[in-house]
């Protein structure tokens, strides 16, 4: 009996101790469940506080006329910014990479065609201006890859990347004479089984040409008919092109030359057949590329063999008269992907580009005037002399660089000083030292304080 009261005593004060920690906890817990209130509420005033001062100096700069700034994150470019002292301006609008450019034949316009779905008409005289307006046209689901325009400057041609055949587009006009709305007009049907690499068209309106990555090149009526497919046999296509005077179409690729065919049309316009022309033979490796001038009576090309030759091609091809050499230039930059060349409308100024590097030579003597490095962060994606000689177009990344076209100024000085050696009379060889005068005033004017020789820099 003594031994079970012990036993009950002893229980007693264990439950007790039980009973007090049991409190203690509680009243740990509820301590702590007050403080987290107490700071969620003093957060939530804080917050509420810093919202309502946030929000009088949004009133307060709105009265003041201006806007509060902008709480989201600045995206950064990735665009090499490039300079040098023959860069006239960049031409910014697109938000994808620019791929391809043209002239307008009047000489008014620049249309570039960019992977971001839309084309962009810009007005050639503001390249001269700080500001360069341009007028949108969409590629409705799809994007352009080429861009040429028509002879009347009144619509243009695009092969599109995921259909690839080739859409028309005309543009429209306002009644102040400006460029109005661009709006697709119909698409070719699809004969490419390969990709579509370049186009053209007849400076006389009556054809078309596209030419593929395999060995096609078509020629297609301006209505979408198909007149020839031509193999051209060079086991791929690297190049194609119409020239200027609208009389041949012409191919490169892995053999070493270029080929040329005459397009042929009878007195009403009916098409007669393609025959071949001629061909620049010369270089030991494929051909990269091909330029004309204006009127076809000159040529330049590229070669994977590290040169590039410039043609005679004023001849009598009927006769079987074969092109003339007349210079042959070195490329200077390393590269190690294919390069474009273009050749100036007056035959003066040959320009080539790899990867992001462009260099200009003078086509009369071979030498290289001048070669801008990393102009891009991207490749060299298209380039074009405008039809006056004085700029030089190229695009890549998203935006165009336009330069003025130093080799073209300093070459027509060349070429005046020496038909002033060889002038009979003395009115013209004033009238010639007067032509000299000027244009050396426009290239003083052009380069400013410069010398006109340095290299490009990144800032």
């Amino acid at each position: 009996m003594a031994d079970v009261e012990s036993s009950d005593a002893a229980s007693v004060p264990t439950f007790a101790v039980t009973a007090a920690v049991g409190a203690i906890i509680i009243l740990i817990m509820l301590v702590c469940s007050v403080g987290r209130g107490n700071k969620n509420k003093s957060e939530k005033e804080e917050s509420e506080s810093t919202e309502e001062t946030t929000s009088k100096k949004n009133e307060k700069t709105e009265k003041q006329g201006k806007k509060p700034k902008s709480q989201k994150p600045v995206k950064r470019s990735h665009s090499v910014h490039f300079t040098h002292p023959w860069l006239a301006c960049n031409l910014k609008g697109h938000s994808g990479s620019v791929l391809s450019l043209d002239f307008s034949p009047n000489g008014k316009y620049l249309i570039t065609a960019s992977d971001d779905r839309t084309v962009l008409v810009w007005n050639t005289k503001d390249f001269s201006r700080k500001e360069h307006k341009s007028v949108r046209g969409n590629v409705e689901y799809d994007h352009a890859t080429r861009v040429k325009f028509s002879p009347d400057s009144k619509a243009f041609v695009c092969s599109l990347a995921n259909e690839n055949t080739v859409r028309i587009f005309r543009i429209g006009k306002k009644d102040s004479g400006g460029i109005g709305n661009i709006s697709a007009a119909f698409d070719f049907e699809k004969k490419h089984s390969a990709d579509i690499i370049y186009i053209g068209i007849a400076s006389n309106g009556r054809f078309i040409m596209t030419c593929s990555n395999d060995t096609t090149l078509i020629i297609w009526s301006i209505k979408g008919d198909v007149l020839e497919t031509i193999d051209t046999r060079q086991m791929n296509n690297s190049f194609g092109a119409v020239s200027p005077c609208g009389r041949f179409v012409a191919s490169s690729g892995f053999t070493p030359d270029v080929k040329v065919w005459e397009v042929g049309f009878d007195k009403v316009g009916g098409y007669t057949g393609c025959k071949r022309a001629f061909e620049l033979k010369g270089h030991s490796a494929g051909v990269y590329s091909f330029s004309f001038n204006s009127d076809s009576s000159r040529m330049a090309s590229v070669s994977k063999d590290r040169t590039w030759k410039y043609w005679n091609t004023d001849i009598r091809y009927e006769m079987n008269q074969d092109p003339y050499l007349l210079k042959t230039g070195s490329i200077d930059f390393e590269f190690s992907s294919p390069c474009l060349i273009v050749l100036s409308p007056d035959g003066r100024s040959v320009a080539i580009a790899s990867e992001n590097s462009v260099s200009v030579h003078n086509a009369i003597t071979g030498e290289t005037e001048e070669t801008f490095s990393s102009v891009f962060a991207g490749e060299v994606t298209d380039m074009s002399f405008d039809l006056t000689n004085k700029y030089l177009v190229c695009s890549g990344d998203r935006h165009v660089s336009v330069f003025n076209n130093i080799t073209g100024y300093r070459a027509s000085i060349d070429d005046l000083q020496e038909k002033l050696k060889s002038s009979n009379t003395q009115a013209q060889k004033e009238r010639i030292k007067q032509q000299i005068s000027e244009a050396q005033e426009s290239l003083e004017k052009l380069l400013g304080q410069s010398n006109g020789h340095a290299g490009g820099k990144n800032e």
